[in-house]
């Protein structure tokens, strides 16, 4: 029997510290369920003490998730634990994520603490979180960089403590993978009560060795691996969950460690990660890329025709990444649409169905072909845009070779109609001027800093997919708009944008 290795998903925390990748509570509650499908072990909602907004977002994803265990960060602090608790009290098997920093150079420069001092407050965090639950995780900060003498003796305090599950992060990506692996090892063999504990990681990318250092951990006494979809996070990110899955997947002959993950979910946890932070996926992503199963190479497309194991270590299939098939059209029934949204594990309210299958069937007058990629892309795009504030109400857009481009938009503000108009050096440059001018501040106040467009599926008739990047003082998000006409699905990305700026930011998270 092979031993499991527990997979903690810090997307919804972590990854969204990724500048311009913040979620509302909609979009995290959206993101949270296709974890439960992907069937990870623990999702981290969030860090509650930094906002009232995220706040509400654990307790809403803690309050509806029941098949994994959900986390919040916090400070050893007591507010901070409080906090998580009163967020997470609802969940099922609810879990209090406590940090401190314990590199020499964090503890003077950033907390001003003596070791002493550090150790005080660890074991004082671990036993107030116990008053509210035994499903307590301990990290120290910047791990990768502190020493190996006083890790070891905190690691052993917090475990008497009362912590459960210690974790043990390469912060800053710093260390290489015989490096990380020696020291999980000396963890392993020198920490007396850390039979009492699961050993858990938690590795950032700056060097690109986070995929590889979390296996080494693994093969050196780890048993949870902390991660994100897409290697989402803050600088270079974190270590890649589909990796991590699928090498523990792919090389059992060297590692003889499964998980619970449900890899056929993979892909698809991949998309709608991608579609609501707005970060695409590179084509040569490991696993999830649109190249990683394509063979152009004459030699391997003779050798794929043979035998497909001869350039493919894993099928497209055991990631969820099936060849697109013909779904219903124009004609179809409500009935018949309900069952494929099901199919493709959406399970929605009957409001939100019949706006969904009602765009279906305006795209299904449009394009030929349509695929399950379509649909997906037409239920991300709705749920995650259900809440914004701004909505486009109609668009025209006048254009040619010897024309000035000049666009009359018709938006809802706050449930309010407003029309205006607007010229550009183009068509979609027209688009964003009619908009920025109707949104109160933002012609003067925010600034599109990137645009980019492409195609969801093949065809000329391919639903366009838009990512902005806007800006507004020092704070920047991502939008994104679906529509087979670009220039629609601009107006919506700006709108989406838009959106994001009129919410508070959230407080600056710290953490692992």
């Amino acid at each position: 029997m092979s031993e499991k290795v527990f997979i903690f998903d810090t997307t919804l925390r972590d990854g969204e510290q990724s500048p311009g990748a913040s979620m509302n509570a909609e979009e995290k509650l959206l993101v949270a369920k296709q974890l439960e499908r992907l069937k990870v072990d623990v999702i981290e909602a969030g860090f509650p003490i930094s906002s009232p907004g995220n706040f509400e977002a654990v307790r809403t994803v803690a309050r509806q998730i029941r098949e994994c265990s959900v986390a919040a960060l916090a400070r050893t602090k007591e507010q901070d634990i409080d906090r998580a608790w009163e967020a997470l009290r609802d969940g099922a098997n609810p879990r209090i994520h406590l940090f401190i920093a314990t590199s020499p150079i964090h503890m003077q420069h950033k907390l001003g603490m003596t070791p002493d001092q550090v150790v005080e407050a660890a074991v004082a965090g671990v036993q107030r979180a116990a008053r509210y639950t035994s499903n307590i995780e301990w990290s120290a900060e910047d791990a990768g960089r502190s020493d190996m003498e006083f890790l070891c003796r905190i690691v052993e305090a917090v475990i008497a403590a009362g912590a459960t599950t210690i974790n043990i992060p390469d912060t800053v990506g710093y260390t290489l993978p015989h490096e990380f692996g020696d020291r999980i090892q000396q963890l392993m063999t020198r920490v007396p009560n850390v039979h009492r504990a699961i050993i858990s990681v938690h590795c950032h990318n700056d060097l690109g060795l986070a995929t590889a250092n979390s296996l080494a951990a693994v093969r050196n006494g780890a048993r949870q691996v902390e991660c994100t979809i897409n290697g989402l996070g803050e600088r270079a990110g974190n270590a890649a969950l589909e990796e991590v899955v699928m090498a523990l997947r792919t090389r059992r002959d060297i590692m003889p460690y499964h998980t619970d993950v449900i890899t056929e979910e993979i892909t698809a946890a991949s998309r709608l990660v991608s579609r609501i932070t707005g970060f695409p996926i590179q084509p040569n992503k490991a696993v999830v890329g649109a190249n990683a199963f394509a063979h152009e190479s004459g030699i391997h497309q003779a050798g794929m025709l043979k035998d497909a194991s001869t350039y493919e270590i894993m099928t497209p299939a055991s990631v969820g990444l099936a060849t697109n098939r013909l779904v219903l059209g124009k004609h179809s029934g409500r009935h018949a649409f309900v069952e494929r949204l099901k199919e493709l594990g959406y399970q929605l309210p009957d409001n939100q169905i019949e706006r969904i299958m009602q765009r279906f069937k305006d795209l299904a007058d449009k394009k030929k072909t349509l695929f399950d990629d379509d649909i997906r892309a037409l239920v991300d795009d709705e749920m995650v845009r259900d809440a914004d504030p701004y909505k486009l109400i109609r668009l025209h857009v006048a254009s040619g070779t010897e024309d000035t481009p000049v666009a009359a938009v018709e938006l809802q503000i706050y449930g309010e109609s407003h029309r205006g108009a607007g010229w550009g050096e183009g068509a979609i440059h027209a688009v964003y001027n009619a908009i920025v001018h109707l949104v109160p501040g933002a012609a003067d106040q925010v600034r599109l800093q990137r645009y980019e467009v492409r195609a969801i599926t093949g065809g000329i008739d391919a639903q366009a997919d838009v990512i902005v990047n806007m800006e507004r003082e020092d704070r920047s998000v991502q939008g994104r708009g679906v529509n087979n006409d670009v220039v629609v699905a601009s107006a919506l990305a700006f709108l989406n944008a838009l959106a994001k700026l009129a919410r508070r930011p959230a407080i600056q998270q710290n953490g692992v």
